[in-house]
């Protein structure tokens, strides 16, 4: 299994597809893996170069012990390095849930990397200090029981039910550091974005329909897409549905002048 070593943490990574095909970063939502999104690699790889990972303290990436090594900036550097290991100059940067965020936080660092965003069944974080906090309170409840019931604290949402992880230290080390919000500077960077951007979330999401909808009337120019009967994995409730969406959102990008 191929690593990317940052700084003596391991990452783990694949990538399919053509060697010169458009670059597609896919990032994955909180305790979940890369194989969350087997069937989009199946689907687009033969036109696309799909680069999937690992998040570090999940699946077959490194479990690092510091606690100073998950945090918001440490996950975009893993999405740049993993570009720059491609050789991709630009991507198509996409992720659901905390996966979505962290695309929209790579892309506030480093928009001249980013050639389109696809964002499913996610939020922008939160302008109020209040709102932020009681989300980082969930965060960090999260955190406390996986160190008091292990992997026993998974939940059992499709996204999660299909991966493993070898145990719980990482899934709390990362609420703590990367599911965590420490500022308002992801959501007050929508306006910025430029790129074609396809905004996608499950008609059942309840948690996300009011956060989708802001980010598409933020993001000027952006495309909506509900997904009927799918939940927070829309892509593995409605799997013809999302391919179908994604793969018309991406028919219509402008000629790619760099992989």
């Amino acid at each position: 299994m191929a690593k990317l070593d940052r700084d003596g943490v391991k990452i783990h990574y694949e990538i399919h597809g053509p060697p010169r095909g458009p670059a597609l970063l896919l990032s994955h939502g909180y305790s979940s893996t890369s194989r969350m999104w087997d069937g989009q690699v199946a689907a687009l790889k033969d036109r696309y170069r799909v680069i999937v990972w690992d998040m570090r303290g999940h699946g077959e990436s490194d479990y690092p012990a510091d606690q100073s090594l998950y945090s918001e900036a440490l996950t975009v550097g893993d999405m740049l390095a993993l570009l720059d290991l491609d050789g991709a100059q630009k991507a198509i940067v996409a992720g659901l849930s905390l996966g979505g965020y962290m695309s929209l936080a790579f892309h506030a660092s480093h928009p001249d990397r980013v050639r389109a965003l696809m964002l499913f069944d996610t939020g922008p974080g939160f302008k109020k200090d209040e709102a932020r906090a009681k989300w980082n309170e969930t965060a960090h409840k999260r955190a406390a029981a996986f160190d008091t019931n292990g992997l026993a604290a998974l939940n059992t949402s499709d996204e999660v039910k299909i991966v493993r992880h070898r145990d719980a230290s990482g899934l709390a080390r990362a609420a703590r550091g990367m599911l965590a919000q420490q500022n308002d500077r992801v959501i007050q960077s929508l306006d910025t974005i430029a790129v074609p951007t396809l905004v996608l979330v499950g008609a059942n999401d309840t948690n996300f329909l009011a956060a989708t909808n802001y980010m598409a009337a933020k993001i000027k120019g952006s495309t909506k897409v509900v997904i009927p009967d799918a939940g927070h994995a829309a892509n593995l409730h409605q799997p013809a549905l999302f391919n179908q969406a994604v793969e018309a959102f991406l028919a219509k990008l402008p000629a790619n002048t760099s992989c």
